[in-house]
């Protein structure tokens, strides 16, 4: 068995371990930061000079300072100091910064973009899968200038929803 959880590397206590509340604290300051995450920003690379207990960033590639050699993890500021989170894929942070989740995807953060295939409103779809491409309207023996417009601008609007292909 290992020395701590797979997920979120959290210390096990051991049978007959002295100073078991030193691990116990260090797991519950690792799954407050870990829960329902909100963080300040996302990509971050320098820590902030004067940070509140309780404040996370999801840093980037190649932090600095008091960072360095954690990127991509999370950085929670305790009242013992930095802890930091190694991110697990799909999980969602809040940016406050950004105002948009925040998506680790395995391999980097994903700012304000989530993988959906349908957004229901009241348990109605609104949003589904870009649907195949609608032609222009052409041809006719009559042409309506201002219906052809007025169809030609419909299309154009629900190409750059993305709601058709264009």
């Amino acid at each position: 068995m290992s020395d701590a959880s797979a997920r979120f590397a959290l210390p096990w206590l051991e049978p007959g371990q002295a100073q078991k509340e030193a691990f116990h604290n260090e797991a519950l300051a690792i799954l407050d930061a870990a829960l329902h995450p909100t963080i300040e920003m996302a990509g971050a690379v320098s820590p902030p000079a004067a940070p509140s207990p309780g404040q996370c960033w999801a840093l980037g590639a190649e932090p600095t300072g008091d960072w360095a050699g954690q990127g991509h993890r999370i950085a929670a500021w305790t009242e013992g100091g930095w802890r930091f989170v190694g991110p697990v894929a799909g999980m969602t942070l809040w940016s406050m910064t950004d105002g948009v989740f925040v998506r680790w995807t395995g391999n980097d953060w994903a700012i304000g973009r989530l993988p959906v295939t349908t957004i229901e409103v009241n348990g109605e779809q609104v949003l589904g899968s870009r649907q195949p491409a609608v032609a222009d309207p052409a041809g006719g023996s009559m042409v309506d200038a201002q219906a052809r417009l007025a169809v030609s601008q419909i299309l154009d609007v629900l190409r750059a929803h993305g709601l058709i292909s264009g």
